[in-house]
């Protein structure tokens, strides 16, 4: 009995050309259109079952969205350069901190309301779980603001006077 498998020739798989995109969309572009069909029906759903004031601001919202989101996608990822994003990673380590410490104070004063007769010790053997998350969440932002904050700055060209 011969259990090794034959190599052929003429199974093996022929050199096809698929056709190329003619155009390549931007994923913003994307983003967009996906959006978009996502909105619309969801707005002309809740449309009639929301109060008028309240119908009338989705209305708005969305008339909104459909005028700016063509601007979005107009925007090349490609050319964003890593210092045009340091603002918006010093915004996120800012709410990772800001976030873990407000979970942190709503949870001591949960624990304070309606747990009194437990001390510091049995309040984190209890909750231990929910402390080490929010803590984790302050500590990563901490590491964010500390990466930003250690990335080189690029230098600004001096102009020359004449």
């Amino acid at each position: 009995m011969d259990f090794e498998g034959n190599a052929t020739t003429s199974t093996a798989a022929k050199n096809i050309e698929f056709a190329q995109p003619s155009h390549t969309r931007q994923p913003l572009e994307l983003l967009r259109y996906t959006e978009a069909a996502l909105r619309r029906p969801t707005v002309a759903i809740l449309t009639p079952i929301l109060p008028p004031k309240l119908s009338q601001k989705l209305q708005v919202a969305s008339t909104v969205a459909d005028q700016l989101l063509p601007e979005l996608a107009e925007i090349n990822l490609e050319q964003i350069n890593d210092f045009e994003l340091r603002p918006a990673r010093i915004c996120i380590g800012l709410s990772f901190v800001g976030f873990g410490a407000l979970m942190i104070l709503v949870l001591l004063l949960y624990l304070n309301s309606l747990h009194p007769a437990l001390n510091t010790v049995d309040q984190i053997r209890q909750y231990w779980y929910e402390y080490v998350w929010f803590v984790s969440l302050g500590v990563t932002g901490m590491f964010i603001l500390g990466r930003e904050a250690m990335r080189p700055i690029p230098k600004l060209k001096k102009l020359k006077k004449r």
